[in-house]
């Protein structure tokens, strides 16, 4: 759980900023995510949809990283 949102989005402004990802790098990165997501049980869902804004969220994220 979260704790200092603030925080968190300082820090993915950050790296944001600081990390051009190509795609390669993207899809490893989520492909880790996933698999950590799985790992910990909160994937897959029941609900299909149920979180889609944090889905929205994460492919917002890698989109900003794609873009040089």
């Amino acid at each position: 759980m979260l704790k200092n949102r603030k925080l968190l989005k300082k820090t993915e402004k950050n790296f944001i900023l600081k990390e051009k990802l190509n795609y390669e790098k993207s899809l490893k990165l989520f492909e880790e995510i996933w698999k950590y997501a799985k790992e910990i049980g909160v994937l897959p869902s029941e609900n299909s949809l149920e979180g889609i804004d944090v889905d929205i969220k994460v492919s917002r994220i890698i989109n900003t990283c794609l873009k040089d």
